[in-house]
């Protein structure tokens, strides 16, 4: 007989290992470019591992212009909800019967209207305007990005918040944390996002709204051609004292001819067109001082595999570092000096996600930095992977 162990009992040596890294918290992370590394994930669930060899390093990487796959456009293959955006949103001073809701939707240029409960609490002293809604019946007066987001509507329908992502900003409020009503229950806060309601901090569902004693029947939300629904027949039937706010005020403006700063050519943050994904991430990092181009490595990594699944997402994010349109307008950059903003070029893409980062305090380090990246995906668990591989990065590229 052979002095080697059975197979039986290599697998069992094998069960241990395994097992008593599992139990330590310890966790084998691979990384796209073949890079191993034994550091312990701070949260969420380990991805599966893959082949070493499955794809070449950062520095051999190569960005390229052309999307990665198929290119579908914005919205194509999405959970299909037809939203029905809000032009005018009035809240009156008292519930509206239901002979003024026919009168309202009978409006010129009206062509759905929704009469909701609403009412302001203090968050741990934070006051909040909030609406308080049917989930299955609001979800169409949503923007589009958040109608696809099961887990908002499915928050709202077990009794939690969702917060108006600049109100999240403004007052600090951290997805997944409790909050204490004054006088009343504490409330998970579920998810931020970004609901395009002047005046509006959030939202909660019917059932919690009446609960926290909000008034019954007193926001109107109405729908349809944009600039064209008549706010002095709204405030009209809802009487003196009625607050109305036009959520499409932008439309309402005349159109007037680009001034000399509007046909400028995009913001040049001149990265020029690097030969590999490392150098990329190295130049586009140095517009923000402070930020370490590992990070930007790590969401790069995380949103497309650095440019091989350029989406759309389920949400609508295009491009390398999946950007959603909206947010492309307003920190879209021009990397390469070609004229032009790119949302699928990396040589845009990735200094434009620099200068995103960089906007929400990355440069800061510490928890300045873990908040810069929750804000690009409002996710704890999004913002440990990122850390973790950008660690990663530094041990393998330093």
């Amino acid at each position: 007989m052979s002095g080697l162990p059975s197979f039986r009992a290599v697998m069992l040596m094998v069960i241990a290992v395994v097992v008593a890294t599992v139990a330590t918290g310890g966790v084998i992370v691979l990384l796209d470019d073949g890079l191993v590394s034994g550091a312990r994930e701070r949260g969420g669930a380990s991805e599966p591992a893959r082949s070493p060899t499955a794809a070449p390093r950062l520095d051999q990487l190569v960005p390229t212009t052309e999307p990665a796959g198929e290119r579908r456009e914005f919205g194509e293959g999405g959970p299909g909800v037809s939203v029905t955006p809000p032009r005018v949103l009035a809240i009156a001073t008292a519930e509206v019967p239901k002979e003024t809701r026919l009168r309202l939707g009978a409006l010129k240029n009206v062509q759905k209207v929704v009469v909701v409960d609403a009412g302001r609490v203090k968050l741990t002293g934070t006051p909040l305007n909030l609406l308080a809604v049917d989930p299955a019946h609001f979800r169409s007066w949503t923007p589009q990005a958040v109608a696809d987001q099961p887990a908002v509507w499915s928050a709202l329908a077990k009794g939690e918040l969702v917060v108006e992502s600049e109100a999240a900003r403004r007052y600090g409020m951290v997805p997944g944390a409790y909050y204490q009503v004054d006088g009343g229950p504490k409330l998970r806060l579920a998810a931020s996002a970004p609901l395009g309601l002047t005046g509006v901090d959030g939202l909660v569902g019917a059932d919690l709204g009446r609960s926290l004693g909000f008034a019954p029947g007193v926001a109107v939300l109405l729908h349809g051609k944009p600039g064209r629904i008549g706010a002095a027949g709204v405030r009209r039937l809802l009487g003196e004292g009625a607050q109305v706010a036009l959520l499409d005020a932008a439309a309402r403006v005349r159109k007037q001819r680009p001034t000399a700063a509007a046909q400028q050519t995009p913001q040049s943050v001149n990265v020029g067109r690097p030969g590999t994904y490392l150098e990329l991430y190295r130049l586009a990092a140095a517009r923000c001082p402070g930020l370490s181009w590992t990070v930007l490595a790590a969401i790069g990594q995380v949103e497309s595999g650095h440019g091989r699944n350029n989406g759309p997402s389920s949400a609508g994010a295009l491009g390398p570092m999946q950007f959603m349109p909206a947010t492309w307008k307003h920190y879209g950059v021009d990397g390469d000096g070609d004229g032009k903003a790119d949302i699928w070029s990396p040589y845009d893409a990735v200094p434009s996600a620099a200068g995103y980062l960089c906007a929400n305090g990355a440069g800061k380090g510490g928890e300045k930095l873990r908040k810069a990246i929750w804000f690009y995906n409002h996710s704890w668990d999004y913002v440990n992977k990122v850390m973790g591989i950008a660690e990663a990065y530094a041990r393998t590229y330093a």
